[in-house]
């Protein structure tokens, strides 16, 4: 039976935080050590271009997200990790993907749609500020799929048009040139999954409100202490579905070990005390990774070693893709 192909990117431009690793890095690992699963990890460096022109910011991301994912436990023995920069298929087949896409498609597309109006709404030129490279995203991002032919794509809900677009543009080339392409699922995570940041909102570098994953002791409690809570005193019951401080700890929580922090809420624990637990519980979780992290980026040799034979894998696999897809379009040599 043949496997299931799963694929993953990460926008290179950032430094990860709880909140990726909740909701991204964690049950992406769990999920590629499935046997019947085939998976692919990718940094999308050529992606964080359309959103960051800091080339040392670009570069530092790479390498902590990097560091981030094999500190985490990903087995690159098993899964396929590579950068994007590093396999120049990916970019032959947006060209080819980007001839087969029609322009009102792109028109539809919700960033650039946001980008407009933010524009509109600021009495600006509709186009203002906004580049190629964010108006044609979708296609790039077709393409990093599609040159592996996954079948799912685990992304946030934000991101689901996307994918519904790679559908569309694989169905469009198929139409022209024949069956080559695999539609592309996209798998969302559970609400649950998505944590909750220092101010209470969704945890995201855009709104500033992170917590990183890898800060050392000192800086994670810290961190910990800024959450934001409410006026209730020592005593007084408090509500666990609105605390932000009982959202970190359910998320690295047992079932067991949640059921008690519920039910200390209801008694009324204090909220100094309540994140003591919580900074002890995610500080002995992450502190062997953390270790592992910092001889990571201190090493990057080693790191960029193991990016090169992920990028070895996979151009082998791109490749034969990408000659069968030039012989489709008409791209062949004359003997």
């Amino acid at each position: 039976m043949a496997k299931e192909i799963v694929l993953t990117g990460v926008t290179t431009t950032g430094t990860p935080h709880l909140g990726n690793y909740v909701g991204a890095i964690r049950p992406a690992i769990e999920a590629s050590r499935q046997e019947n699963t085939e998976s692919y990890f990718f940094l999308a460096d050529y992606h964080a271009l359309i959103k960051c022109q800091d080339p040392e910011r670009v570069k530092q991301s790479r390498l902590e997200i990097a560091a981030t994912w094999l500190a985490c436990g990903l087995d690159t023995d098993k899964a396929t990790f590579y950068r994007q920069s590093d396999i120049p298929e990916i970019t032959e087949l947006n060209w080819l993907l980007t001839c087969v896409t029609a322009k009102g498609l792109m028109n539809r597309a919700h960033a650039y749609k946001g980008a407009v109006d933010e524009n509109l709404a600021n009495e600006q030129d509709p186009d203002f500020g906004i580049t190629m490279g964010l108006f044609c995203y979708p296609v790039l991002m077709a393409a990093d799929i599609l040159a592996f032919n996954a079948h799912k794509v685990p992304v946030g809900r934000d991101q689901i048009q996307h994918i519904e677009m790679a559908r569309d543009i694989a169905g469009r080339f198929n139409h022209l040139f024949g069956e080559h392409f695999v539609l592309p699922e996209a798998v969302v995570g559970e609400e649950g999954s998505i944590l909750k940041g220092l101010d209470g909102r969704k945890m995201s570098k855009s709104y500033n409100n992170t917590i990183p994953l890898f800060e050392t002791e000192k800086k994670l409690q810290k961190g910990i202490n800024k959450i934001k809570t409410n006026l209730l005193e020592p005593g007084e019951p408090k509500d666990p579905n609105d605390s932000t401080v009982f959202d970190i700890y359910q998320a690295f929580a047992t079932p067991e070990q949640t059921a008690e922090m519920r039910q200390k809420f209801v008694d009324g624990i204090a909220w100094g005390e309540a994140k003591k637990e919580l900074f002890a519980l995610v500080n002995g979780q992450l502190g062997e990774a953390r270790e592992k992290y910092h001889e990571l980026m201190a090493n990057p040799a080693f790191v960029e070693e193991v990016l090169q034979a992920g990028a070895k894998k996979a151009r082998t696999r791109a490749r034969e893709s990408i000659v069968k897809l030039r012989d489709a379009v008409g791209l062949v040599n004359f003997n």
